[in-house]
């Protein structure tokens, strides 16, 4: 389900790149267009209109409108090849919805251990084992979850919910570590598609300087650029997983740590109480 939620947004995602690429595109043919409508036009004008043209322009000149964050974007995206651009997005794309979804799991299986373990006790001291199980049915975290499983093997003693609490401890902290390969995965493949984007830009470059006699820097700028774009995308996408990665690597061991925490009061708060032998 994940995955195909993946997909989807990547989908749209991609189509919607298709388009803004398509309507830049067609603002530059409709530029072109009007352009040359211009040219023609100021051609047909007298001289003295077009002096006067010159003079007035020469004394108030207009400012350019600067391009924008997004417009900036796809015109890098156009110019590096929508190929492998293309390809290094949706490893972005893909990346960022499996990170956030990681990074607010995480957020939500952190618990405070010292509360729950109050909760605990009261529970224990009000209603005993039975009144435990009852109350960490209701919490959530996977600190509570282990305790509601340790519990069902209360016949067997303190031992049997040790053994219990290692068995489902080690449950949990796969279930947190879940998706972390699929953030790792497209964390090197960003920067693999944009080397070997850089590596067929340079191809092209020196195809071009091979066939030509006279070569001029213009007619290889180009392959260079898109060599180098690439390249710079992939490392960007990197960086952004990679940093998403290690927060969620740092989460899961807090929320081991807090899982070792509560198992250990847990048990020395069954033994105090001295509820289980």
């Amino acid at each position: 389900m994940k995955l195909k939620i993946g997909v989807v947004l990547t989908a749209i995602l991609c189509c919607l790149v298709g388009i803004q690429i398509n309507r830049s595109y067609a603002a530059a043919d409709s530029a072109a267009t009007q352009q040359t409508t211009v040219d023609s036009t100021t051609n047909t004008t007298s001289t003295e209109e077009a002096e006067a043209s010159e003079e007035t322009s020469a004394q108030a000149p207009v400012e350019e409108e600067k391009p924008g964050f997004i417009q900036v974007i796809k015109a890098k995206i156009i110019d590096g090849g929508v190929a492998f651009m293309g390809v290094v997005l949706i490893c972005l794309i893909l990346g960022l919805t499996v990170a956030i979804e990681k990074v607010i799991l995480l957020n939500l299986s952190s618990t405070n251990v010292t509360q729950l373990l109050n909760t605990f006790k009261d529970a224990l001291q009000n209603g005993g084992i039975e009144n435990v199980k009852e109350t960490a049915a209701l919490e959530k975290g996977p600190v509570a979850s282990i305790v509601a499983q340790s519990l069902i093997r209360t016949d067997e003693g303190i031992a049997g919910v040790e053994k219990s609490i290692e068995s489902y401890g080690s449950a949990e902290v796969t279930k947190l570590e879940k998706g972390m390969s699929w953030i790792s995965l497209f964390i090197s493949l960003a920067p693999m598609f944009g080397f070997m984007g850089t590596v067929i830009g340079m191809i092209d470059a020196f195809g071009t300087i091979k066939q030509s006699a006279d070569i001029k820097i213009g007619e290889v700028a180009g392959g260079i650029e898109t060599a180098l774009l690439t390249t710079a995308a992939g490392l960007v996408v990197a960086v952004i997983l990679q940093t998403f990665y290690n927060y969620c690597q740092s989460k899961i061991e807090d929320i081991t740590t807090q899982l070792e925490d509560g198992a250990n009061g847990f048990i020395n708060l069954l033994i105090s109480s001295k509820k289980l032998s």
